[in-house]
């Protein structure tokens, strides 16, 4: 144990990066693969880099290899490493070639409707050559995926159970569900509309575990109504909307989905109904870790969320 605290001086790039993916995929032959060097070449690396640490970093067993506590710690910390010097790599490269430089970033389906693409909008017409991923996905995804470095911020909830203090949290917004039915629907006209009335058709929602499906569960529950016997389950905006389009089936969704592809006076093909009561699901926010410098571009990006966010309301 004695060259622990030399190793900031001893343990390379390529060192973290055969840490890592030997943690992923739990099989050395996997691990040399990925990085395009030969097996042997792996297994003296790790022994090099076992040596230099002073313990083992894997334990072997017939099945493969896991990281022994020591090597979750790095193969933990190597993510965040790789992804930052990654990055400054692509920014760097992207200044030198002229381009604004790229950033990705992940949202719940409604805040990328609502706020992440006007921003998009308004970045694009400030600068030119800017690289912009942005990945759609529930929260129980999006901050696992920030936590490895996927994402320079995202606009998410935090699932239960995940720490809050090792994010820097910019307050977002809640939303209100509205009911997407085709044009045509037996509800259409009515009003106003009623929980038993909705409850008497097929729906097309998000899965139980995902905060819209739980608002609905809950607000059903309060109006003592049961949810129908028939649901599809889907995250897809497009299978929900080729779905609707050719059933009675009815779809929760967000205001903000629901303004992008049932706007009124519009024509869409879908209707978008409200409850007389409505349903409020729990606020998402801006996020990002706590610790993570973000590019300029990333920077830039996030203001203009922010400001969107607060200029609603």
């Amino acid at each position: 144990m004695s060259s622990m605290p030399n190793l900031a001086n001893r343990l390379q790039l390529r060192d973290f990066r055969l840490i890592q993916a030997i943690a992923e995929t739990g099989q050395l032959a996997l691990a040399a693969e990925r990085l395009a060097i030969s097996q042997p070449a792996a297994s003296r690396l790790l022994t090099g880099i076992e040596r230099q640490v002073g313990v083992p970093l894997f334990d072997r067993h017939p099945k493969g290899m896991t990281p022994t506590n020591i090597g979750q710690t790095l193969a933990r910390n190597a993510a965040n490493l790789l992804h930052g010097y990654d990055h400054a790599i692509a920014e760097t490269e992207a200044t030198m070639s002229g381009r604004a430089g790229s950033v990705r970033v992940g949202a719940v389906t409604g805040g990328a409707v609502g706020f992440v693409v006007p921003a998009v909008q308004a970045l694009k017409k400030e600068t030119s050559g800017a690289d912009i991923h942005i990945d759609v996905a529930p929260s129980d995804m999006l901050i696992p995926g920030l936590q490895r470095g996927d994402y320079e911020f995202v606009l998410s909830r935090i699932p239960p159970g995940v720490d809050a203090r090792q994010f820097d949290v910019r307050r977002g917004r809640v939303e209100v569900i509205r009911f997407l039915v085709r044009k045509g629907h037996p509800l259409i006209g009515k009003s106003p509309i009623s929980p038993q009335e909705l409850a008497q058709f097929e729906w097309v929602i998000q899965a139980p575990h995902t905060p819209l499906r739980q608002a609905v569960d809950e607000a059903f529950f309060t109006f003592g109504v049961e949810l129908p016997g028939e649901i599809v389950n889907t995250t897809s905006l497009l299978v929900m909307m080729a779905y609707l389009d050719s059933t009675d089936a009815i779809a929760p969704a967000s205001h903000e989905v629901a303004d992008l592809v049932a706007p009124e006076g519009g024509e869409s093909q879908l209707v978008a109904l409200e409850l007389a009561d409505p349903i409020i699901v729990n606020p998402y926010h801006l996020i990002s870790m706590r610790h993570q410098a973000l590019s300029p571009l990333a920077i830039r990006l996030r203001d203009l969320i922010h400001k969107g966010l607060s200029d609603f309301g």
